[in-house]
């Protein structure tokens, strides 16, 4: 493992205790005060985790092997690749759920989604800037758990337009569309990440 790569698992490393804090914050308030929102909130962070959480393994991993060779940037690819997949199920997740607030539309406790849509994004932007750096572009395991802080930056920036808006103008289904504007984004990125990692993954070049 070259320096980059160990300076990445120690940055991904953080994200993932950040994200999983959060994620418990977000889980019991919801539990407590009886919001489906932060309810929905706390999971969807846990997903991202789980996301985060396999790439940071791909670090450990080529970092402790000692009895076999592997490629080192297969294994990161490998882990881009998968966690873009993951994105991309998220993404559809949330359409889908999307979707279903507009036929059955709930009620929301503004003021607890508000703050904790605040927590998350400022978790979400220091996670950016844990793993923003020069070498993004080469290492598609960073590059996959950039996108997926900055996946969640934009759903909170999302949610908390959204509720703003709800609450102050009572138009409940601002914060479906804001909902699905971002998961159209994050399938925008997914699916560029699935197309690098994927190259990398089968050594394509273009011809010529």
């Amino acid at each position: 493992m070259d320096k980059h790569q160990h300076d990445n698992e120690k940055r991904t490393a953080w994200v993932v205790l950040l994200t999983a804090v959060t994620m418990v914050v977000e889980i019991t308030y919801g539990l407590t005060t009886g919001s489906m929102a932060l309810l929905a909130d706390g999971i969807h962070m846990g997903s991202h985790v789980l996301a985060i959480g396999l790439s940071w393994l791909a670090y450990v991993f080529i970092r402790q092997r000692h009895s076999f060779k592997v490629n080192n940037s297969k294994v990161l690819s490998l882990s881009g690749f998968t966690s873009g997949m993951l994105l991309l199920v998220f993404a559809i997740m949330i359409i889908w759920q999307a979707a279903d607030r507009f036929i059955h539309p709930q009620m929301i406790q503004f003021k607890y989604a508000i703050i904790v849509a605040i927590i998350g994004l400022v978790v979400n932007i220091a996670s950016v800037f844990l793993l923003h750096h020069d070498h993004e572009h080469s290492d598609h395991n960073i590059k996959a758990a950039y996108l997926h802080v900055l996946a969640d930056a934009l759903t909170s920036i999302s949610a908390i337009i959204g509720l703003l808006v709800a609450w102050k103008w009572d138009i409940m289904y601002v914060d479906t569309v804001a909902a699905l504007i971002s998961s159209l984004v994050i399938i925008k990125w997914s699916v560029g990440l699935l197309l690098s990692s994927g190259k990398e993954l089968l050594d394509y070049k273009k011809e010529g």
